[in-house]
């Protein structure tokens, strides 16, 4: 017995043959490329198969009787037992050009090939695509009555199977499997579609809601959801069993679930809350099409789903599967099936196994790269205040992934010191000086950077200043208002508003603002200092809405104490629990990597949530902090005098209670 695959490096062609392995014979797999060969001869590994039992044949789907080499013919031919037609494209994202050369043609030079190798059977892998978006029961026999093709993925399936009912000059079978998903057992997967697309929305629900409250959503049409173990059982069983050529087989689920129910299933797999209550989206096609265009062309309207759509990773095409009016009969497919022992196992039972591999293998938040070092490759990183403290500690870590940052700060000695221990971790560094608080010279940092380097990708506004006095030791003392917000906001925004429409033209940017647990827990005697850090927390909020479907993006650090040069001077700050400048860096990389919107401790959640909900609780609570601990003596070029009294034992018990918060 021989056997020929196309896409049998693919994820159902791979589990296809694990299934043709136990049989006698040598599995020919057609190969694009010395790559598509390694990927086999890995996978031949991994799996223990002997040698000899899997052989590739280069060739290529798009190419005349699939490219394959004269020689490779005239040593197969006669010799193939079956014909797996397997290769096609399963992305409804992909362009229908592609769809077309790939479904359709590719379906037809394999069939070529088949016929030119006299396999004995042609077996034509379709899918349920066939019968496009049909209203009511279609059965296996059916074909011509496929309605609603508009879409390429529908089209070219449709016209794929066509071209095998219409010219195959060898014995066929066609197989329409339904929504194929991991391993019923297992999990294991490869690709994310169908129903995948939906586990990032519920999960997001999980999120912010606890598993027991009941929800509200929607219920559609039946989704006919198989896992791949049965879908190769079914077909290595059919296609093995005499007297089945020219019949379609449905690979399907006999009794599929309602849309709302899959997803109160995938709920209960991935402890998030289900919808008790599901209203049926088919009540929406009550509402005229030409009502339902005008409010979706609205330009809000489609701005809010497309970003929503882009950020739960759901192509706008699968939303038509969530009413898909078709159901699919399988009489044949179990009738052929009968006695065999393989069933379509129930949904409930496995999902909790595709739920996990998905979370752990193939959600998008840790499929792809989101490594440091993957965040900062090729981009061009601008940190402020990067001669000593958090911009410094920033710059290190950074470094150490191979990042390329200009570093901006005051003191030219000290960048140069930080320049140099870049260059050692591995980093790259373009130093410049330059006085933030001056408007005028930040416009020259702004032309000089974009002149040399022509872009900023992260811009990280570290830089600044702080004041701890009490407003009634500040009466006297505008100025310090003044300078504060003078570096704290007006530099960092001129930075950013001098960098904002390159991000813009080159088609995205990150803004990273260091901002402060004071803005959370409203800390007394850091008015001036909060004050500044507010506005521009206010700035970036703004900001954000603005540029939010610009890909320019802005992620707040609420960021607690931390022992830098800054707090050096105050000291009773040498007896409370302050972050390293290291552990505030891992804040900085967190930003980079995720790019939330905000950053902030538990501390200062909890703080901002008292002071929302028990405004007076936390007016007494800060309060009492206030009272407890000095106003800073003023100082002799920066350093105060040694007159000020240590710290108390009640003094640093409370500053333990409030870790973090500025007192």
């Amino acid at each position: 017995m021989a056997y020929f695959l196309t896409g049998g490096t693919g994820f159902l062609g791979r589990n296809l043959i694990h299934r043709l392995l136990k049989r006698d014979g040598t599995i020919y797999v057609l190969c694009r490329n010395k790559n598509a060969q390694q990927r086999l001869a890995t996978w031949q590994q991994e799996n223990g198969v002997e040698e000899g039992r899997i052989q590739a044949v280069f060739g290529d789907l798009t190419q005349e009787k699939l490219g394959i080499a004269e020689q490779d013919i005239a040593n197969l031919k006669g010799k193939i037992d079956h014909f797996f037609h397997l290769a096609a494209i399963y992305d409804l994202s992909a362009g229908a050009e592609e769809q077309q050369a790939v479904n359709v043609m590719g379906t037809q030079n394999a069939m070529d090939a088949a016929e030119l190798l006299t396999a004995g059977c042609f077996h034509h892998i379709s899918s349920i695509a066939a019968a496009g978006l049909y209203d009511g029961h279609f059965r296996e026999d059916m074909f011509d009555e496929a309605e609603n093709l508009d879409h390429p993925y529908f089209s070219t399936k449709h016209q794929a199977e066509r071209t095998v009912r219409e010219n195959c000059k060898i014995p066929f079978r066609v197989y329409r499997p339904g929504m194929v998903v991991g391993d019923s057992k297992t999990g294991v997967a490869d690709r994310v579609d169908g129903p995948y697309y939906f586990f990032k929305m519920i999960q997001r629900i999980r999120g912010v809601l606890p598993a027991w409250m009941p929800t509200i959503g929607l219920e559609g049409g039946r989704l006919n959801i198989v896992p791949v173990d049965y879908v190769v059982d079914a077909v290595d069983h059919i296609a093995h069993k005499s007297e089945l050529d020219g019949n379609c087989f449905h690979i399907t689920d006999p009794k599929p679930y309602r849309s709302g129910e899959v997803l109160n299933i995938f709920s209960e797999a991935g402890h998030a809350p289900r919808m008790a209550l599901r209203f049926d989206a088919r009540l929406f096609g009550l509402v005229p099409n030409q009502v339902k265009q005008a409010i979706m062309a609205l330009p809000t309207i489609k701005q809010i789903a497309d970003v929503t759509m882009k950020d739960l990773g759901i192509p706008p095409a699968v939303l038509q599967f969530f009413t898909y009016p078709t159901e699919f009969d399988c009489r044949e497919t179990q009738k052929a099936l009968k006695g065999s022992g393989i069933e379509c196992p129930r949904l409930p039972h496995y999902a909790p196994a595709i739920w996990d591999y998905w979370e752990r293998h193939l959600d998008p938040e840790i499929s792809g790269d989101r490594s440091l070092q993957g965040r900062v490759a090729g981009k061009i990183i601008l940190i402020t205040g990067a001669s000593s403290g958090i911009g410094q500690a920033t710059a290190f870590k950074l470094a150490e992934k191979g990042a390329e940052m200009i570093l901006v700060a005051r003191d030219e000695e000290k960048l140069a010191e930080t320049r140099a221990q870049v260059e050692e971790l591995g980093g790259i560094a373009h130093t410049y000086q330059c006085d933030l608080s001056n408007t005028a010279d930040v416009e020259r940092l702004t032309a000089d950077i974009l002149e040399i380097h022509g872009r900023v990708d992260i811009l990280i506004n570290n830089a600044g200043r702080s004041i701890r006095r009490s407003i009634a030791n500040s009466i006297d003392r505008f100025h310090d208002f003044e300078r504060t917000m003078q570096l704290n906001y007006f530099g960092a925004l001129k930075l950013t508003l001098g960098l904002l429409p390159s991000m813009e033209a080159q088609g995205g940017g990150h803004v990273i603002n260091i901002s402060s647990i004071g803005v959370l827990t409203n800390a007394p005697r850091f008015s001036a200092y909060v004050a500044s850090k507010a506005a521009l927390d206010a700035f970036t909020r703004c900001a954000a809405a603005e540029y939010s479907d610009l890909n320019v993006n802005f992620t707040t650090i609420n960021m607690p104490l931390v022992a830098t040069p800054m707090i050096a001077p105050t000291k009773i700050y040498q007896s409370v629990p302050t972050l390293k400048p290291e552990e505030a860096a891992d804040l900085v990389a967190t930003a980079i990597i995720d790019k939330p919107k905000r950053i902030a401790t538990n501390l200062g959640i909890f703080g901002q949530v008292i002071h929302a909900l028990f405004p007076k609780l936390a007016e007494i609570i800060m309060n009492s902090s206030f009272r407890m601990f000095p106003d800073s003596k003023d100082s002799d070029q920066g350093k105060e005098k040694s007159t000020e009294k240590a710290s108390s034992a009640e003094m640093i018990a409370v500053s333990a209670l409030l870790r973090g918060i500025y007192l």
